[in-house]
């Protein structure tokens, strides 16, 4: 069966709540699949953005939602509900560490920075200078070796095993300390076992195909900086269909796909997950938005704008006070009525954060990440 592009972008924003609000921010996170948070503003933003009146601060406060490490080894939010399924799978496609051999951890010395970690987070939030010497006094002195090159020198040995302790379901965010952040046990918010590796990936892979499918095995695997290779095997059995001339799965059973056009002007933020976890590239970045507001084909790095549910430009934001600046930089004519909906997206995003709008139409001149 052949289905069309538009269907499939209008079954994505719905699926997103970007046509259709959630209601409540956990509700958003597990619709997202996860929220990219390695920049906490964003990450907030990305879920206020779905809920209707909701603020940064209302993100902050639902007890639903954990901050720890997921796909792609970047801290995301995620349903502490979910924590089963996310830790069974992403503990299954732990690779090897990425640092050089005269400073990588060994599996044994790994294995020892994991349980000291969640020891010494089961009854209290740490920073990490102060879990820095809970492991050094479980696991000997190695642990505080500084050799992970790091802004301003070097971290200490041991934080190498964050994302794998992640990963186990020992360790989370806790709440933020003044400005310093601290980790906690994700088992003190509610006890669970991690999923066996088979039902946690065969999980994450439905959910994953109901948020962003149909999808090929390549999109899930680039999706969790994995390889095709891991997570093939999981596609043997899923029904499929073709999209722009390529063959691509969904999950069992969702096999409805509308012939319907989204509409509407959205706004989404550095790193938003329907931008980083949509394919094809080239149809949801089409023309000239593959090179403005793509690396090479990696999405994230600028805020876009969404017209229709395909990126038509990007956005920069800057706050003064209470006035939130905002250009937008359109690669695609809007008229009076997109022009209407635009104001109405600039004035959502500046009562998220905290402030009043004011919007520019013109060149975004700062680079990524600005």
């Amino acid at each position: 069966m052949e289905i069309s592009w538009e269907a499939v972008v209008a079954r994505r924003m719905r699926r997103h709540q970007l046509t259709e609000s959630a209601g409540r921010p956990v509700d958003a996170v597990r619709a997202m699949c996860g929220a990219h948070a390695q920049i906490a503003a964003a990450g907030e933003t990305s879920v206020a953005l779905r809920v209707d009146g909701a603020t940064r601060e209302t993100v902050q406060r639902d007890e639903g939602i954990v901050k720890t490490f997921g796909p792609r080894g970047t801290v995301h939010l995620l349903p502490l509900e979910d924590l089963p399924m996310w830790t069974g799978a992403l503990s299954a496609l732990q690779g090897s560490s990425q640092q050089p051999e005269p400073i990588r951890m060994s599996a044994d010395e790994i294995d020892q920075v994991v349980i000291a970690i969640g020891e010494a987070l089961a009854h209290d939030d740490l920073t990490v200078d102060e879990l820095t010497e809970e492991v050094v006094r479980r696991t000997g002195e190695w642990a505080r070796e500084p050799t992970i090159p790091a802004f301003q020198g070097a971290w200490a040995r041991w934080r190498q095993a964050i994302p794998v302790a992640a990963n186990a379901g020992v360790l989370c965010h806790g709440p933020l300390r003044g400005r310093l952040t601290t980790y906690s046990n994700p088992h003190r918010l509610r006890p669970f076992d991690p999923m066996p590796a088979e039902k946690a990936l065969t999980e994450l892979l439905h959910s994953y195909l109901y948020s962003y499918g149909p999808a090929t095995p390549q999109h899930f695997a680039r999706w969790l900086k994995s390889t095709p290779t891991v997570v093939k095997p999981y596609f043997d059995d899923l029904p499929r269909v073709t999209l722009a001339g390529q063959t691509v799965w969904y999950a069992p059973g969702d096999d409805e796909f509308p012939d319907e056009r989204a509409e509407g002007v959205r706004l989404l933020p550095y790193f938003d997950a329907y931008g980083v976890g949509s394919f094809p590239r080239e149809l949801l970045f089409p023309g000239k938005a593959f090179a403005r507001a793509t690396a090479r084909g990696q999405a994230g790095n600028y805020p876009l704008l969404l017209v229709d549910g395909v990126v038509s430009g990007v956005w920069h934001q800057k706050k003064s006070g209470r006035t939130v600046h905002v250009t937008v930089e359109a690669l695609r004519p809007l008229n009076r009525r997109r022009r209407r909906l635009l104001d109405a997206e600039v004035d959502r995003l500046a009562a998220i954060l905290g402030g009043t709008a004011s919007l520019t139409l013109g060149d975004v001149t700062v680079g990524p990440h600005a």
